[in-house]
Formats: structure tokens, C-alpha cells, sequence
């Protein structure tokens, strides 16, 4: 048995980047053991695409990492070529809903520093003059895009992690995995590793890599074609007369791309019905090996192709590449900790191995180095999905993936795979009322209510038709009393005799005295914030936390390691209870009628009390998220409709109503509430978010706190208000100007219906930088000013109330 730090399972282009960024970084002892040869999964036939367009900044970046990776420091360090060409890339539409799309994914890039070029029909024309314009808008223009060698850049990477003193295995494969006296033991064709860590990054064998470690990989093997054309004429006469390679070129409305291959192009459509392989179990013996050619299920958008580029159809089909590559439930990789697994990591899991795996190598050596990601790590992290993505969830999620591999990426876009897996008992109930069901970390949760039977949410960047009804919900809360399902929450007790050292320990503020709520922040290594936790305490060894419903398997995870040397025990109360909230003016009225006489009396604004509600045993939390009086009833599933149907009941005659998310989303705006995930991730500290007043360090020891307190003020969160038309407010991922500079990011942002203003959260990198401010909205900077106090009740005087 060899004793080793780490093994990374996979020598494609995602492990084979993790290998180089760890040897680089100064670790020792890594392994790499492939079962065939470097590639010899989907990296070999990949087409070598390379891309700058992202929707979320962490995606942008893993992808520009990569592009200068295999552009400019691989062959600068091996002194050869990686086979990149920086060709540009553009995308084309006819919808016009896809330029306000191009519109925001442009805003985001002059923030980020990767600029792209919004299209008219006369610029599509001179970059790529073998198209056509027929029925054509516009489209996007990203210049440094480009393609690579998918086996130069592999094995380049492999090259210099082995310079650097790393080991590769190849025709290796693993036997078994199991764990015994805290470390890894892999079996393999060769021998038995025993390593403190070990990496899945098995791309298309990553199921099968996730059963062996125990953990689950909601991955699926997807068949992708690709055709590679003879000469075509007119490229050949281009490249006679010196004139650059043709930029790549997308159509997302009819699904295909198409890019220069030598003097001939290559042509890879998506078709809208996916067809999955090998679901249950790649076959071992499967490697560098393609599958017969189908072109009738793509003919259909190939004939769409060549009547965009009619040279296509001058040329034969010289090769047909059809093979797997993996698709999660999301599109995005699988990146980061392994769910309730110590010292094991994902790597794994991208349709856009070589498109991102040079920067997902980087970023997960980043986490395991400084334990914490380099960015908001939201979108990649391994843990976003449960056991509840199970096989029918990810066969169906791969599917609907990979026919929206060129879906427009609506703001609050719901996709209907994949739904009803986790329902709360009070689902039936919402449903009959009206409710517009979003989904949440697997959980049905209502976004909005209807009162038309069956509505759906019509999708768009702009106002859409949940805006009246959102504001009607805004309106019972304010001036009435409405109910709400926040049975998403993840819910967790904590017990046992340390539960106070523990939860002071557990993050930025201290914990809450007895029979009180308190929000604390638990911070990363770097200082940023890792969770955000309600803490209720109903005893010096009993409490309750809450926390973000897509937080759970990471908090789980993170309450489970910091609760290491404390005498307490935690329990997930997540899939146990539901969440009933009642808010309004109205809401002691309502609640007065459900409990015994003089139950209510004390029961002041941030308390707690375990009491009978209707006859149900509750856990009634006086707390708000939207400004509101309040209250939060936490119960065991088997009491919720009841008690949600008495509090309906006696609501009655106040005019009780209903609200969900979305109308959540534009109250805590006008409060200045901050979120989990979109406004409070790992880049930014507590300080930096505006939460200051969350923070007693003094005299205290917990993780972070010495990186948060020894943070450059280089960031500073600012709530705007923001001056909107044509119907279009502040969602995320829009750039905040001043005088013509991108000097900030918009993390969230709605119409605030009670105070009339379209508000955002957002952060300001120049934080003196407070005048003169912009927000470029699809393409137009909107005058904003920052807001010294929340413009809704500032003084919490409703609150306290």
C-alpha cells in the first residue's frame, strides 16, 4: 500500500487541470490514476470550444481561466503549442427576447473585464460574411473566444504537473474505494493508495467513480454529435487570399453552432430530445470509442444551418463524432466537497469539459488549498443537489438540459422537469389558491398567486404578468394580514450542553439569550460569509437553526465539522417540519383568536416561544423577512394543514390573503433585508455586506474572524434606487457606472410595491464612488442614487410594533 496526500480519479482535461493548479501550489504526493490513456473519456472528441459567454460571473471566469491557460501560460511554460486559435465567436437571434438576454450577459461583462459586443445586422455581416441575414435581429460578439486542441491542452497540463512532481497513472483503473481510519483507500488495477484526499473528476464515469466513494453524482452520459465537412470552397478561397479564420457562429433559436476547421468547418447541432447512455453504469471497458453516426435525428438542423451558412452545403461530411458527454441537472459542473463525505471532492460532471476545465482545475485547487473557494462558488458547488436528484431527476434534467443547451436564461426562470419531488404537506392546499409553484433546492415553494385558473409565469426580462398580482399580494400584507409556505427553510436543532459555546463559536455575532432570535453569520477561512443561520435559543441546551433552503447539504456539512469538540448533537429537521408565515398589520389579531387567553401578551419582536396554535403544538418565532408584524409557525408536517386552515379561518374577517416569493423578494428589498447565495456569498465579508452591526469579534474566537477583520475595505453593499422605464427593473448581474467606469455589481434587486421605487442591492468595488451612479439595464445606464436608510419603515416601527 503507498501512502499518498491526494488521488484525483480522471485524466481528462478537469483532472488533469486540478493535477497541474495543486503541483503548481506546492502540494506533494498527488496521484492521478486514469483507467485508459489522458483524454481517452469525452475530452478526446470534444470539439475544443472556448467561450467568454456566461450568465453568472463564477461560470465566466472558470471559462476565461481556461482560455488563457491553453492561449498564453501553457505554451509560454512547455514552450508548444496547445492548438489554441482565437477565432471570436458570435451568436445570432431572431428573438427578441435573446437580445435582451445578449443585452444582460454584455452588462455583466463590463463588470467582470471581459467585454463583449452587442451585434446589429451590418456587423454580423462583416465579421462572418459567409452568413446570411435573413430574419436576423443582432446578436453578441465575443472576441477572444476561440477553439483549442482538446489532447494538446490535456496533455500540456499533465507535462508540467509531472515537472512539478506529480504522478500519473494511466491504464490504472479503480477497483474499490472505501474509507478506514480516516483515509481514503483506492484499489486499483496496480495497487492500493491510501491518500487523506481523493477527487472524483470521472467525467463520464463520475456515477459510477460517486457509487464507489459513497456519494451521489446526479450526472448522465448524453450523446452529442458533431460533423466535420471536406473542403469547402469558399473557405479555401479565403485562406488563398490571407483573410482570418471565421469567427464561430450560434444560432440558439435553431440549436447549432459551427466553427473553421482547417479549410472546411465543423458542425455541431443539439437536438431537442436528448438521448441519455449508459445511465445506470458506463461500461468498464468503454474508452476512446464513438458510437455509429444518427444524423436523421439532427438533419432537420443541419438543413437550418446551411441556410444560415450556405457554404455548409457546399462540402461532404467527412467525419461523424458521436459520442457521451455528461450533463448535471443544471448544465454546470460539479465542483467542490463532497456532501457528508470528510476529505473527498467533485470534479466532474461538465458538458464543457475542455471549455472550463483548464479554470475548474484552478478553482478547486484554490478550495482545497485555502479551505474556501476563490469566488462565489454557488453555481459549481457539488452540494447544490440532495438525495432527492435521483435517477428519474437527473435522466430527466439531462434531458431537458441538453434540448436547452441553447435555452434563453430567463431571470426567474422555473424549467418544468423535474418538479413535485419535495413537496410541503401545505402543497395541495397553495395549489387550490392560486399558487404559481417555484422550485427550491428540490421543494415546491408558491412564487406567486393567480387568479386565473392554471397561469403560469410568462418568462421575460421585462415586467411580466406576476407584477399586478405580486403588488396585490404586497398590498394584503401591508395593510392587512396574509399566510405564506416558507416550508423550504432548512431547519436544524441543535442539543446538548455546549449548545451555547457552539453557537458562539459557530460564526460573526453571538448567540441570542434564552426565548430569543438572533442571525449570525459563519464565515470561510478568507473572512467571507459561508452561511447565514436564524438562531433560536429556547434553552441554554436546546436551539433552532434555519437557514436558506439551497443551503442545506452545505450547512449541514459546515454545522457537522465546527461542532467538532462540542458536547451537542444535531438532527435535520429540514424534511420534519413546515414553516406557516403570518404577516401583516392584522397578525396578533389573527394569532390572539388561535391561543389562550393572555398567551400573547410579552411577545415582543425578535422572541420565541414553544406554545399550542389551534391546538397544535408550535414553535412560534416573532420574527419578519418582510417588514411586517409577524410571525413564523414552525410544526411537525402532520399539523400543518390545520393549523394553516384555523389561521385562514379566523383570518377571515381582516381580509387575510396570501403571498409567496416573489413578493418576499420586493418587501425585504424595501427593507434592505440582504439574501443568502445572492447578495451574502464567500467573496464578501459581513463588514463589506452592510452587516456591521452583526459582528461582535471582540473577545471571541471563531473561523474567519481575523481574515474579516484584517480585509482591505475594498467592497462596500449599497441599496439603490434606480430610475426604470419600458418597464424593465434591477434582477441581478447588472454594472453599476460612474463616470463611464463599471465600479460595482448588482446582486439583487425589484420593484419595491410599497414604497413605489425600483430598488437593487448592490456592490461598489470604488466604495468613494457615491454620486453619479449608473445602472446599465439590457443595455441602458439608469440614473441610481444610494439610499442612506431603508425606504420602507427605517425605524422598525411596524416591526416592534
Amino acid at each position: 500500500m503507498t501512502n499518498v496526500n491526494v488521488v484525483i480519479i480522471g485524466g481528462g482535461a478537469m483532472g488533469c487541470s486540478l493535477l497541474y493548479h495543486l503541483a503548481k501550489a506546492g502540494w506533494r504526493d498527488i496521484v492521478l490514476v486514469e483507467k485508459n490513456d489522458l483524454t481517452h473519456g469525452s475530452t478526446w472528441h470534444a470539439a475544443g470550444l472556448c467561450t467568454h459567454f456566461a450568465h453568472n460571473a463564477t461560470i465566466q471566469e472558470l471559462r476565461a481561466t481556461s482560455v488563457r491557460l491553453y492561449r498564453d501560460i501553457l505554451p509560454e511554460e512547455t514552450g508548444e503549442s496547445c492548438g489554441f486559435h482565437r477565432s471570436g465567436a458570435m451568436r445570432v437571434t431572431r428573438n427578441p427576447d435573446r437580445m435582451d438576454e445578449f443585452r444582460h450577459v454584455a452588462g455583466l461583462s463590463e463588470f467582470t473585464g471581459y467585454p463583449l459586443e452587442i451585434l446589429t445586422r451590418e456587423r454580423i455581416a462583416e465579421l462572418h460574411p459567409l452568413a446570411t441575414l435573413d430574419g436576423l435581429l443582432g446578436g453578441i460578439y465575443e472576441p477572444d473566444d476561440g477553439h483549442v486542441d482538446p489532447s494538446l491542452a490535456t496533455n500540456a497540463m499533465a507535462k508540467m504537473a509531472q515537472r512539478h512532481g506529480a504522478i500519473i497513472q494511466r491504464y490504472n483503473p479503480v477497483h474499490a474505494i472505501t474509507r478506514e481510519n480516516g483515509r481514503w483507500i483506492v484499489e486499483t488495477k496496480n495497487g492500493t493508495l491510501r491518500a487523506v484526499h481523493i477527487v472524483n473528476a470521472a467525467g463520464t464515469w463520475g456515477f459510477e467513480v460517486g457509487q464507489m466513494m459513497g456519494v451521489n453524482v446526479p450526472s448522465v452520459p448524453v450523446l452529442h454529435q458533431y460533423l466535420v465537412t471536406d473542403t469547402v470552397p469558399a473557405i479555401a478561397a479565403r485562406q488563398k487570399s490571407g483573410a482570418p479564420e471565421l469567427p464561430i457562429i450560434r444560432d440558439p433559436e435553431e440549436s447549432w453552432y459551427c466553427r473553421q476547421e482547417r479549410d472546411g468547418f465543423i458542425l455541431g447541432p443539439y437536438e431537442k430530445q436528448a438521448h441519455v447512455w449508459s445511465v445506470d453504469g458506463v461500461p468498464p471497458e468503454f474508452g476512446a470509442e464513438l458510437m455509429a453516426p444518427d444524423l436523421d435525428r439532427v438533419e432537420h438542423i443541419i438543413e437550418w444551418a446551411m441556410a444560415r451558412v450556405p457554404a455548409l452545403a457546399t462540402a461532404g461530411v467527412k467525419t461523424v463524432v458521436n459520442g457521451p458527454i455528461t450533463f448535471t441537472p443544471d448544465a454546470n459542473p460539479l465542483i467542490g466537497p463532497a456532501h457528508g463525505v470528510p476529505n473527498a471532492w467533485l470534479l466532474t460532471g461538465s458538458s464543457m469539459g475542455v471549455m472550463e476545465g483548464g479554470g475548474a482545475g484552478k478553482f478547486l485547487a484554490h478550495w482545497m488549498t485555502y479551505g474556501a473557494p476563490p469566488m462565489d462558488a454557488l453555481a459549481v458547488d457539488s452540494r447544490r443537489f440532495g438525495p432527492w436528484a435521483d435517477r428519474t431527476y437527473r435522466v430527466e434534467k439531462a434531458i431537458e438540459c441538453f434540448g436547452l443547451q441553447f435555452g434563453v436564461h430567463f431571470p426567474f426562470e422555473e424549467r418544468p422537469a423535474g418538479r413535485n419531488i419535495r413537496v410541503s404537506p401545505l402543497h395541495d392546499l397553495m395549489r387550490a389558491r392560486g399558487a404559481v409553484m417555484g422550485f427550491a433546492h428540490g421543494a415546491e415553494r408558491p412564487n406567486w398567486f393567480s387568479s386565473a385558473p392554471h397561469d403560469e409565469t410568462r418568462d421575460s426580462f421585462r415586467r411580466t404578468n406576476w407584477f399586478e398580482a405580486v403588488a396585490r399580494e404586497v398590498d394584503g400584507v401591508q395593510h392587512r394580514v396574509a399566510l405564506a409556505d416558507l416550508s423550504v427553510f432548512s431547519k436544524f436543532d441543535v442539543s446538548g450542553p455546549d449548545t451555547l459555546p457552539f453557537l458562539d463559536a459557530l460564526g460573526a455575532n453571538t448567540p441570542p439569550r434564552a426565548g430569543r432570535i438572533g442571525l449570525t453569520h459563519a464565515l470561510t477561512p478568507a473572512g467571507g460569509v459561508a452561511s447565514e443561520f436564524t438562531v433560536t435559543v429556547f434553552a441554554p441546551d436546546r436551539a433552532y437553526l434555519n437557514s436558506a433552503a439551497a443551503a442545506e447539504e452545505m450547512d449541514l456539512d459546515l454545522l457537522h465539522a465546527r461542532s467538532a469538540g462540542f458536547n451537542v448533537a444535531l438532527r435535520n429537521r429540514t424534511d420534519e417540519m413546515a414553516v406557516i408565515g403570518l404577516m401583516g398589520p392584522h397578525a396578533p389579531d389573527v394569532l390572539r383568536t388561535q391561543i389562550s387567553a393572555g398567551s400573547e401578551a410579552a411577545f415582543p419582536w425578535l422572541s420565541a416561544r414553544e406554545m399550542d396554535v389551534a391546538g397544535v403544538p408550535a414553535r412560534v418565532l416573532r420574527v419578519s423577512y418582510v417588514g411586517e408584524h409577524g410571525y413564523e409557525f414552525h410544526v411537525e408536517h402532520s399539523y400543518a394543514t390545520k393549523l394553516f386552515l384555523a389561521l385562514e379561518e379566523a383570518g377571515t374577517s381582516f381580509g387575510i390573503g396570501l403571498y409567496g416569493a416573489y413578493a418576499a423578494n420586493s418587501m425585504r428589498l424595501e427593507k434592505s433585508y440582504r439574501g443568502w447565495g445572492m447578495d451574502l456569498t464567500t467573496e464578501r465579508s459581513p463588514l463589506e455586506s452592510g452587516l456591521g452591526f452583526l459582528v461582535k469579534p471582540e473577545g471571541r474566537i471563531f473561523i474567519g474572524r481575523d481574515a474579516m477583520l484584517n480585509r482591505s475595505p475594498n467592497w462596500d453593499m449599497v441599496l439603490l434606487e434606480v430610475d426604470t422605464e419600458d418597464s424593465v427593473e434591477p434582477f441581478y448581474s447588472h454594472t453599476v457606472f460612474c463616470e463611464g467606469r463599471p465600479v460595482g455589481i448588482v446582486t439583487s434587486g425589484a420593484f419595491g410595491h410599497r414604497v413605489r421605487k425600483s430598488l437593487a442591492l448592490a456592490f461598489l468595488r470604488e466604495p468613494d464612488k457615491r454620486e453619479g451612479l449608473t445602472v446599465k439595464l439590457l443595455g441602458r445606464e439608469r440614473p441610481a442614487r444610494i439610499l442612506s436608510t431603508p425606504p420602507y419603515d427605517p425605524q422598525n416601527l411596524k416591526l416592534k410594533a
